[in-house]
């Protein structure tokens, strides 16, 4: 999906005369990834020369842009600073990564624990990126009085 074709998705939603925010069809996946450690070496921010210069992980790569050409949305979600926004921008071009965004400023630290008002699925990356599989697992969630046996 191409950029004007996410920002169509993405347009104004009226419902009951007020401004909603706008929901993807359930088919349209809009991924958030990081980039150091995930689709390459981890690199601090401290060390921003290395950004310029470190080499993608191919199997993400291929992930990332068979998502985007499935109809995805590919959000680039980093711990690095505005000042790095250029070198990210370009490392991601050079190596041809197909995106439809990239948000810097993500807090650094790990352990998130991300509360929304949308679905959010996360998946966390150990080493090799696939396609997502269903596996069952234990989550936290908010105690709404109903208690699964």
């Amino acid at each position: 999906m191409k950029r004007e074709d996410a920002d169509k998705l993405l347009h104004e939603k009226v419902e009951a005369g007020e401004k909603v925010s706008p929901i993807l069809p359930k088919d349209v996946k809009n991924y958030l990834i990081d980039i150091d450690g995930t689709i390459t070496d981890d690199i601090p921010n401290e060390e921003p020369e290395r950004m310029a210069t470190c080499k993608p992980y191919p199997d993400a790569l291929a992930t990332c842009n068979k998502w985007y050409d499935e109809g995805h949305l590919i959000c680039f979600f980093t711990s690095r600073t505005e000042d790095h926004r250029e070198v990210t921008t370009n490392w991601l071009n050079k190596h041809g990564f197909k995106f439809h965004s990239l948000l810097m400023g993500k807090p650094r630290g790990g352990n998130y624990h991300w509360i929304d008002n949308h679905l959010v699925k996360a998946t966390r990356y150990k080493g090799k990126f696939t396609d997502l599989v269903d596996k069952k697992v234990t989550i936290q969630v908010f105690d709404d009085g109903h208690h699964e046996a």
